[in-house]
């Protein structure tokens, strides 16, 4: 079994979607090909519901990682919550983090469960060095300073708001 999480930015443009659900769809159905895959994902507005749509499509379990208790209350906007609803009824396991309220704690406590459980890292980043900031690029260091493999998902034509 092969287990993927992902990061990714939440800035894609309209025209960049479809670009990255095809890279992604054509990632996961190689990794299928090998056999059962699970994948994790915060299930964000952007790459990570992207890459949790295609996942499920392609036949892999999702595992839906909920940085704190008030995320969908207060974080989780207008635009996205029937996405964020539906991916977290369809997902194999829902795992919230024992944080009340959602910060720089919770993300970063998501972001090392996202990292300890998965055997390679997909990344949705235009390849842009890290802030420090806690975004995509830092956490494609963190992946690689701890031997877990990156698939770097950024296709031709692609582009942030």
């Amino acid at each position: 079994m092969t287990t993927l999480a992902v990061t990714g930015h939440m800035d894609l443009t309209s025209d960049s979607v479809s670009l990255v659900r095809a890279a992604l769809r054509s990632l996961l159905t190689e990794r299928l090909a090998a056999g059962p895959l699970t994948g994790y994902s915060c299930i964000a507005v952007g790459s990570d519901s992207l890459f949790a749509e295609e996942l499920l499509a392609a036949g892999g379990d999702l595992v839906v990682v909920v940085p704190s208790e008030d995320y969908r209350r207060n974080v989780v906007g207008p635009d996205h919550a029937a996405l964020f609803d539906r991916l977290s009824t369809e997902a194999a396991k829902v795992i919230t983090l024992p944080f009340e309220k959602a910060g720089r704690r919770a993300y970063e406590a998501a972001n090392q469960l996202l990292l300890d459980r998965a055997d390679g890292l997909v990344a949705v980043w235009d390849g842009q060095p890290p802030t420090g900031g806690g975004g995509t690029g830092d956490m494609v260091q963190r992946a690689t300073a701890a031997g877990v493999r990156v698939f770097r998902i950024w296709p031709e034509g692609t582009s942030r708001s």
